[in-house]
């Protein structure tokens, strides 16, 4: 334990060095929160300064745990990575010029409302696909989007590009530049304790999940040869003959564009959109091994009907597959798998299911509170 100052608690110290007895300008260190306040807020974090000398370490903690900071590179500002936990005391301690020159202790003021993550995806645990996006969704409307935003983080095994994206005020997803690189780990940090996010509403905990991208499998889907073939890192694993969307109404049409498989059922019970028991067109039937692709029901699924696949679109927006073929893509597929459909006439909406990758990059980025968008194509 490092022994605690003499000094009365104080946002400022000094202290004189005089090594081989020359005197030296006196080191002022400043810290914020000034020690000893008691409702210091925690969205600030913590900030030490010097004057006449640079700083040699800072060290703080509360409950044990230290809280992490650097040095810029004068060496003479110290600042804390993330902001402080909401009603929580804090022990600084500060070495320039080769002793202790303030220690001491605040607190920060308790959060009034609790800014919550409800849901993630992916799960912690989860493998996944190279396409899969990061979704936060928060239990409040979040109006500081630039803060909340700042305090996430992702790690990966091996570097990627990436950037948030804001869909509405209560969720934030995460997408890189280009696929995962398959076979590696990553992880997602929300440093929230602290973060103001609105009026009165504050992170009270930080949250951390890791998840593993898995081989590289992407589909492809030609709507018009009636054929769907599969690869697995960079190799054909299966061909398959399909049946798409009818396209007598535009619920009927296949969507084209870069989807992801978002989950998956067996079996899933399809109901016809926009149609009672009794009008024409009407189904509510059970189907087997369905992938889904979209938000407007869209699936890659079991259906018997195969004296259609390969030859003519009879679905109802779905891509219908044999049986024993659609029971292996169920069994071989990931959330996030990336499948791309081609040939029809209704393009895939970016907010349809996960259809995020229909964005450009630099649209992509627009929806960043932090980073200025660049020009759009």
């Amino acid at each position: 334990m490092p022994r605690r100052s003499a000094w009365p608690p104080s946002s400022s110290s000094r202290a004189a060095a005089e090594p081989c007895g020359r005197s030296l300008r006196p080191t002022v260190v400043q810290v914020s929160p000034p020690l000893g306040a008691a409702r210091a807020r925690p969205d600030q974090g913590l900030v030490v300064r010097a004057q006449g000398g640079p700083l040699q370490r800072v060290v703080a903690h509360s409950g044990g745990v230290p809280v992490r900071g650097d040095l810029d590179a004068a060496g003479t500002t110290w600042r804390s990575r993330w902001t402080l936990k909401p009603g929580a005391e804090y022990a600084v301690t500060v070495t320039a010029a080769g002793r202790t020159v303030a220690a001491g202790r605040f607190r920060t003021r308790p959060a009034g409302r609790a800014l919550k993550l409800t849901a993630t995806a992916p799960l912690p645990g989860e493998t996944v696909g190279v396409g899969m996006p990061v979704i936060l969704d928060f239990g409040s409307p979040v109006r500081d989007k630039a803060a909340v935003e700042r305090a996430l983080e992702v790690t990966a095994g091996r570097p990627v590009e990436g950037a948030w994206r804001w869909i509405g005020d209560t969720r934030a997803v995460y997408r890189t530049r280009r696929f995962w690189p398959p076979g590696q780990l990553v992880t997602v940090t929300a440093h929230l304790a602290g973060v103001r996010a609105a009026p009165g509403l504050h992170g009270t905990a930080d949250r951390t999940f890791a998840f593993t991208v898995g081989r590289h499998q992407a589909t492809e889907i030609d709507a018009r040869t009636h054929r769907m073939v599969v690869r697995r890192d960079g190799r054909a694993v299966r061909h398959m003959a399909i049946s798409a969307g009818m396209a007598t109404t535009r619920e009927y049409t296949t969507t084209s564009g870069v989807h992801l498989t978002m989950d998956k059922g067996h079996p899933v019970r399809m109901i016809s959109p926009g149609r009672d028991e009794g009008d024409p067109g009407y189904y509510d039937v059970m189907i087997d091994h369905a992938v889904r692709i979209s938000d407007s029901g869209e699936y890659v699924h079991a259906k018997d009907n195969v004296w259609a696949q390969g030859r003519r679109n009879v679905s109802h927006g779905c891509v219908n597959a044999r049986p024993d073929q659609a029971a292996w893509f169920y069994a071989h597929s990931l959330r996030g798998d990336p499948v791309v459909i081609t040939g029809t006439d209704r393009e895939l909406e970016w907010d349809n299911g996960w259809g995020f990758w229909q964005l450009s990059w630099e649209k992509w980025r627009a929806g960043s509170a932090l980073l200025a968008p660049g020009p759009l194509p």
